[in-house]
């Protein structure tokens, strides 16, 4: 039987539960101190400002973008099409904060998800951004019964706005990690993907993550780039051995796009706390487009993972 037929622990509801809240704590415990290098005597809440002028607890585009990924998946399906139209939704909603990359494909105006993707495959230059790794995390959410799927998915998810080579591998690597700790409470699928990838895919990111486990944030100081985010995001979890507090911390000491790097870390090491780890002021405080509230991201698990709402924890 598959996780989802034999149904889920309590504790595994606890965990898929952390993923996309973990997702969006992260991101607003870091939208405050956007593009700053925080000193070792800050103190690091969720006090909004920054860039932006956020509210306190309000997540930024990193959430609402795996908001609209999220409301496209069901149980064993991603709908690309409908996550195209959320991601042009969003995008006419006017955010305030949007990455370049995204920005330039969104605004072509495409319709579906093939135009969309066309349009990501014909940009020029650098195209391996931090936007499509920073929404990946609910991918997992809907693929708990199928690996396959869920790498599938998180690369043709990631290819809708970021047709990169190291963009896509990051997201499948990232949600596969998400899927692992899901069901077992592990870090291990982080490596255990790399272990079954191509010899081209794990012989580049092997040493990355060596690097991130044994160095410092100066030796990945170019986290808007993707390579550099999934490095400072496993950085931040592994040097706090996944407690889902000082991961997030880290990840906005380490500074530059704190946002987005605590928002990827924050959706592995919520996958692996569960959402009891996460602080419930900081809960409590939670909210973004589209109008949403903690509590709604925990009833799109749900749903996602096909879980009634009354058989799952309170």
């Amino acid at each position: 039987m598959t996780p989802i037929e034999r149904g889920l622990t309590e504790a595994q509801r606890d965990r898929a539960a952390g993923v996309l809240v973990g997702t969006a704590a992260g991101d607003a415990l870091g939208a405050g101190y956007e593009f700053t290098y925080p000193t070792a005597d800050m103190p690091i809440f969720m006090k909004g400002g920054g860039a932006f002028n956020w509210a306190p607890g309000e997540w930024t585009d990193d959430t609402s973008m795996a908001l609209c990924v999220a409301e496209g998946l069901t149980r064993g399906r991603a709908d690309l099409d409908a996550i195209a139209a959320g991601f042009m939704r969003w995008y006419r909603s006017n955010p305030p904060d949007i990455g370049n990359q995204t920005r330039t494909v969104l605004s072509a105006g495409t319709v579906g998800a093939a135009q969309m993707a066309d349009a990501a495959a014909r940009l020029t230059g650098r195209t391996g951004g931090n936007g499509s790794l920073m929404r990946t995390a609910p991918v997992a959410l809907a693929f708990l019964d199928d690996l396959e799927g869920c790498i599938d998915a998180a690369g043709s998810i990631s290819d809708l706005t970021h047709f990169d080579v190291r963009a896509r591998e990051a997201c499948q690597m990232w949600s596969v990690g998400i899927r692992y700790a899901v069901l077992t409470g592990s870090l291990d699928g982080v490596r255990l993907f790399l272990d079954a990838a191509p010899a081209s895919t794990s012989d580049y990111w092997s040493p990355l993550l060596d690097i991130a486990e044994t160095g410092s944030p100066a030796d990945f100081p170019n986290n808007g780039w993707v390579v550099h985010a999934v490095q400072t995001a496993w950085w931040a979890i592994t040097t706090a051995g996944a407690d889902l507090p000082q991961t997030l911390e880290l990840c906005v000491r380490a500074g530059n796009d704190t946002d987005t790097t605590a928002a990827i870390a924050g959706g592995l090491v919520g996958a692996t706390r569960g959402i009891s780890s996460i602080p419930a002021d900081w809960v409590d405080l939670l909210h973004g487009y589209p109008g949403a509230t903690a509590a709604d991201l925990r009833a799109l698990t749900d749903k996602i993972v096909n879980i009634n709402p009354k058989e799952a924890t309170p």
